[in-house]
Formats: C-alpha cells, sequence, structure tokens
C-alpha cells in the first residue's frame, strides 16, 4: 500500500471557527502522547514541536493527531519484536495524516463547530503583543513597530482572531527573514546536520512534501530559538 500524500490533509476552511480546539492545539498533543507513551512526562523534541507546527498550519484537526497517536501506539503494541520505544511524535506521522484523511473524507468536525470563546482575555491578548514587542531586539524595530499598532488596537482585532493570526503569521514570516540574513554558514550546516540527525530514523516513513515541510518548519524554530526570538503566533500564548 502507498503511503498517504500529506498535500490531501484537509485544511482550514474560510470561516470555520477555529478558536474551537486550537489554541490549546499544542499543549493538547503534548499531554496525549505523554499518556499514549505511558511512561510519565516526556518532553517533546524540536523536532516533535517543528512537527506539531505542520499539523497546525495544515489544518489537521486536534482529533485527528489524537487518533492517530492512538493508531501509531496501538499498533507499536501489538508488535511481537519492539526493537525501540517511541521517542518522537514523528513515529505517528503517517498514522495522523490517514486519520484527518477519513475525517476529510467523511466531513467529520463540521458539524461539531460552534462558536466558542477565545481561552484568553484581552487583556491578556494585549500584554502578549506588547510583550513580543519588547522582546524584539534593534534589527527587528518595524517588526515591533507593528505589533504595537496590533496592541493599540487590541480590541478590534479580538473581535476577529483569525485574522489577527494571519497578521501575527506574516510578521513571523518577515521576522524569520531578517534572521536568515544574520545566520552564518556554520550555525545553518550545524542546524542541518541536528536536522539530519533527528530525522534519519524517521525519513523511510515519511513522503517527501512531508519531509519538506518538516524540515522548513524545524530549521525556522531552530533560528528564532537561537537568536532568541519571540514566537508571535496566537498558538504560543500558553
Amino acid at each position: 500500500m502507498s503511503e498517504p500524500d500529506n498535500s490531501h490533509a484537509p485544511s482550514a476552511e474560510p470561516g470555520q471557527d477555529w478558536v474551537y480546539n486550537y489554541f490549546n492545539y499544542f499543549t493538547e498533543i503534548e499531554e496525549h502522547f505523554q499518556r499514549a507513551r505511558g511512561t510519565g512526562l516526556f518532553l517533546l523534541s524540536p523536532l516533535d514541536w517543528a512537527l506539531i507546527d505542520t499539523w497546525k498550519d495544515a489544518g489537521v484537526p486536534l482529533e485527528a493527531v489524537m487518533r492517530g497517536i492512538d493508531s501509531a501506539f496501538e499498533k507499536w503494541r501489538g508488535r511481537k519484536v519492539k526493537t525501540r520505544m517511541v521517542n518522537s511524535l514523528a513515529f505517528c506521522a503517517q498514522a495522523v495524516v490517514t486519520e484527518a484523511q477519513i475525517m476529510a473524507a467523511a466531513g467529520a468536525g463540521r458539524a461539531a463547530r460552534r462558536e466558542a470563546a477565545a481561552p484568553f482575555s484581552i487583556e491578556e491578548l494585549h500584554g502578549y503583543l506588547r510583550s513580543s514587542a519588547a522582546a524584539l531586539p534593534a534589527g527587528y524595530a518595524e517588526i515591533a513597530e507593528a505589533l504595537e499598532r496590533l496592541a493599540a488596537e487590541v480590541d478590534r482585532h479580538f473581535a476577529d482572531l483569525e485574522a489577527l493570526e494571519q497578521r501575527l503569521t506574516v510578521l513571523e514570516e518577515k521576522t524569520v527573514a531578517i534572521a536568515r540574513t544574520r545566520q552564518s554558514e556554520e550555525q545553518m550546516f550545524n542546524a542541518r546536520r541536528e536536522l539530519d540527525r533527528q530525522l534519519r530514523p524517521y525519513r523511510g516513513k515519511m513522503t517527501a512534501d512531508q519531509l519538506a515541510l518538516l524540515e522548513k518548519r524545524y530549521l525556522e524554530r531552530n533560528l528564532l530559538e537561537a537568536e532568541g526570538l519571540p514566537r508571535l503566533s496566537l498558538f504560543y500564548m500558553r
């Protein structure tokens, strides 16, 4: 059987209530993986967080991720010979894509959409935008000023969080572009080498498209963390 193509994973639909479940996307996936693994506290790796980023960006429903994790562990526990412990979400990647495709084909989740209040207050959002602006160094003044403008009009943006998230995504992309021009060749080489090391066990289990997107997200996260730059998405208001 051929591997599922991640390009067919469901994407967020215009106008859908994406607030529902999604602001806790990272936390819920982390906790569910820890429970499925059954070994208590387990810290996700930078590669794992990058993988969750790719699912979020593709609009993969939280329920599909959880089902995929459960399915992957069920198959792993059914093996007669277990050569290694599951130490990365990447082990569940194909199962998650499969569950996302099943839900998309069935139209699952559409009927369940409902109005949901944001899991943070307008004051918390204002503080998040201001603190993100303050965390940016001098070379990112244009980004900081844009964040301050968003904070100044927080009432308007709180009423349309999806549009605000899109604006923040654009600002983060600009932040990454600036940071990349300041990255040395040695830093780029080391980040790529560490990525290859972490991905090696999973390359044969993911499609070329999946790998390309995961590599992109990993290197972006690595760059932002190395430069001490804040993540700007509302998903990081944890």
